[in-house]
C-alpha cells in the first residue's frame, strides 16, 4: 500500500508479482489481479492509455474470480470499482489526476 500511496506503482507491481509467483496456486488470481492493477496504474503514469485500460480490465477479471470475502482483508468490491471506473474514464479520454492512482488494497 505504501508504494502505491507514494506513486511507485511499478515497484508495487514488482512486489505483487513476486507474491503471485511464490504463493500457493489457490491465491494466484488474487496476486495476479493485484499485480496487473498496479502495472495498469504504471501505464497511466507513463501515458500509455491503451496498455492501462487492458491491464486494469485484466486485473479486475482475475479479482472477480475470488469469492467474497477476499483473503487478507482485501477490499475486493472497492478494487473492482477502482479498476472499472479508471479504465472507463481512460477509454473515454478523461484526464486522470494523480490522486486517483492510489487504490486502497484493504477496506
Amino acid at each position: 500500500q505504501l508504494l502505491l500511496d507514494d506513486g511507485l506503482a511499478f515497484n508495487a507491481h514488482e512486489v505483487l508479482e513476486a507474491a503471485w509467483k511464490h504463493r500457493p496456486d489457490t491465491e494466484r488470481d488474487l496476486w495476479q489481479g493485484l499485480a496487473q492493477l498496479a502495472v495498469g496504474v504504471t501505464h497511466v503514469q507513463r501515458g500509455n492509455v491503451t496498455g492501462a485500460v487492458s491491464l486494469l480490465r485484466r486485473g479486475a477479471d482475475h479479482l472477480a474470480r475470488l469469492r467474497a470475502p477476499a483473503p487478507f482483508g482485501i477490499d475486493l468490491a472497492g478494487l473492482l470499482r477502482f479498476a472499472a471506473t479508471l479504465a472507463d474514464d481512460l477509454a473515454a479520454g478523461v484526464t486522470i489526476d494523480p490522486q486517483r492512482l492510489c487504490p486502497r488494497l484493504v477496506g
